[in-house]
This record gives C-alpha cells, sequence and structure tokens, in this order.
C-alpha cells in the first residue's frame, strides 16, 4: 500500500513531533510516500527544491497513492489543497484533526461527507483511528 501523509509544513510546525509518530506507525501499513514530513529540519531540506519541483513531485506522489492519512491540526493551505486533490482521484482519506490548540477544525472538512474524519487527543488515540481506517481500505 503506498500512503500518503500530510501535514503541515509552512503553515506551522506545531505538530512536528506527532507527524513523526505517525509516519512510523503508518510504515507498518506500507511505504509513505511523505516521510519528509516528519523530518526536524524540513522547511532547510526543502528550500534545495523550488516551489515547481515540490508540486510536481507531491502530485505525482498522490496520484500514486492508494490512501492519504492527513493532520489537520494546524491549519494549512497546502494540507488543504493535498485534501482536495486527492479526493478528485477517489483517494480514501483519514483527517485527523486534535482540538487541543482550541482552533476551530475547517468547515471544509468537517462538513465534507467524501473524508473521514476523527478527532484525537493523544498519539495512541491517533493510532487507533488509522488502524481502524486502514483495515476497511
Amino acid at each position: 500500500m503506498k500512503i500518503y501523509f500530510a501535514g503541515s509544513i509552512r503553515g506551522g510546525r506545531d505538530e512536528e513531533e506527532n507527524y513523526l509518530k505517525l509516519i512510523n506507525h503508518l510504515t507498518k501499513y506500507g511505504e509513505v510516500l511523505t516521510e519528509h514530513v516528519g523530518l526536524k529540519n524540513i522547511e532547510e531540506n526543502e528550500q534545495k527544491n523550488s516551489d515547481t519541483n515540490i508540486f510536481q513531485r507531491d502530485i505525482l506522489w498522490l496520484k500514486s497513492s492508494d490512501v492519504m492519512v492527513a493532520d489537520v491540526t494546524v491549519p494549512s493551505l497546502g494540507v488543504g489543497y493535498e485534501i482536495g486533490f486527492a479526493e478528485t482521484l477517489n483517494i480514501p482519506i483519514l483527517c485527523l484533526y486534535n482540538p487541543k490548540n482550541k482552533k476551530s477544525l475547517s468547515a471544509m472538512i468537517s462538513g465534507n461527507k467524501n473524508l473521514v474524519w476523527k478527532e484525537y487527543n493523544n498519539l495512541e488515540e491517533a493510532e487507533l483511528l488509522i488502524n481502524d481506517f486502514l483495515s476497511i481500505i
């Protein structure tokens, strides 16, 4: 299974540590095409790539993905775009949201019946939600 993990990069790295742990958990199910999202210095590493190259690379990864898992706790234009694009490809999408930051989840996520979105309060809950979601894919 090819898994596309989406998490905020330029929108803020508040959940960086969780991203890495979620990505590590996802590797039990298949190849995570976007492991770099969990790296500590991703912004510095991504400066080596032009915005055009990042866009083209990520679109190719999305097109080859079997499933998408997105952490939408930190609002991100890029993650929102990726979710919308994955939806047009009919890729099953799980959006994970931790309400701890008191930021409201976008209605574009919570109101979209084509997405599965789940709230979690800790890493263990998020991993169980991933397990449940991937067991039906």
